[in-house]
């Protein structure tokens, strides 16, 4: 498999393989965590993020110092990877999965990368693993990347664990385009259309929603 660059549908093909070109780009264990994602997921392979968004996770970060995050929908690795590589050796990710599968191709190559103990990996669903933390719980970070019909519970009960100037990134919140589309009522869609709705309205946070991917919206905590 070729290394993933960009996976935007919104940029000019030349223009994004010119920035592919001048962004630090895969290194080799993360191009064979691409491999075997793959090879061992097939389609399903298109929901690993791309090189850009991922080397922009990991240096947001390391720009804000973030020591502890959470991620919601880990698939094989790659985007927690980035996110606990840029936290460096004093951070701590807190995983969120519901696939034994894919997350064993991602702890093998934690495991490679000399990060796994900076990991901890919950199986089961996301919101009794959020609603179990203790109370006292607070993130620098969050990514959200899992189930769309289910970010706006997600973001409820994250947004109250954010530390003030803290960060929560949600993915595909463009949809391939369709939030554009009214006709288009697909539950995804639908579910998105309203969450972007709603973060924009929101008081208690600033949102930015980058046409990179298939749309990344970087929130953060007022």
């Amino acid at each position: 498999m070729a290394p993933s660059r960009t996976r935007s549908r919104f940029i000019d093909g030349p223009i994004a393989d010119y920035a592919a070109d001048h962004s630090t780009g895969p290194d080799p264990l993360q191009q064979d965590l691409q491999a075997v994602t793959a090879e061992r997921t097939g389609e399903m392979a298109r929901m690993q993020i791309g090189d850009d968004q991922a080397v922009l996770m990991e240096l947001l970060a390391r720009a804000m110092g973030a020591r502890r995050a959470i991620e919601i929908g880990t698939f094989t690795g790659y985007s927690a990877l980035a996110l606990v590589r840029g936290m460096g050796p004093e951070g701590r990710l807190l995983c969120c999965d519901v696939s034994e599968e894919w997350t064993a191709i991602a702890q093998a190559h934690w495991e490679q990368a000399g990060v796994a103990d900076r990991i901890e990996l919950k199986l089961g669903p996301a919101l009794d693993t959020l609603r179990e933390l203790p109370g006292d719980a607070v993130f620098d970070l969050a990514f959200v990347d899992a189930d769309k019909t289910g970010y706006p519970a997600y973001y409820e009960e994250l947004v109250p664990r954010l530390r003030v100037g803290g960060i929560l990134l949600a993915d595909n919140t463009l949809q391939s385009g369709r939030v554009l589309d009214p006709a288009d009522q697909s539950p995804d869609v639908v579910a998105i259309r309203a969450f972007n709705d709603t973060i924009a309205a929101d008081p208690r946070v600033r949102v930015v929603l980058l046409p990179i991917g298939d749309g990344v919206s970087v929130i953060q905590r007022q």
